[in-house]
């Protein structure tokens, strides 16, 4: 299965890194980011697993850290939309196509 981001999904994990080596280290912002990917990873394997959250998007919690990535599955492609904080609104970035 192929993974497509949308183009401020970059954006958004630039920036959350970016503050992890500001508050802690660089050691921090690759935990987040390794743990980011691994949950997209399962995402990828198991999205059955995951249900409709918003709207037609499916939502997955990082474990570890306080955000979450919505995505949607049309035919072997995942589309990660947003990745967010837990205490962003919930429908923030439900609009992205």
């Amino acid at each position: 299965m192929k993974v497509v981001f949308h183009p401020r999904v970059v954006s958004e994990l630039k920036a959350i890194i970016k503050y992890y080596e500001e508050v802690a280290d660089a050691t921090l912002a690759d935990e987040f980011y390794n743990e980011f990917r691994r949950r997209v990873a399962y995402a990828v394997e198991h999205p059955e697993y995951f249900s409709d959250r918003v709207g037609k998007f499916k939502q997955v919690n990082l474990k570890k850290f306080p955000y979450n990535f919505l995505f949607r599955q049309q035919d072997d492609v995942i589309r990660i939309l947003v990745v967010r904080h837990h205490a962003r609104h919930p429908k923030y970035g439900s609009e992205r196509t």
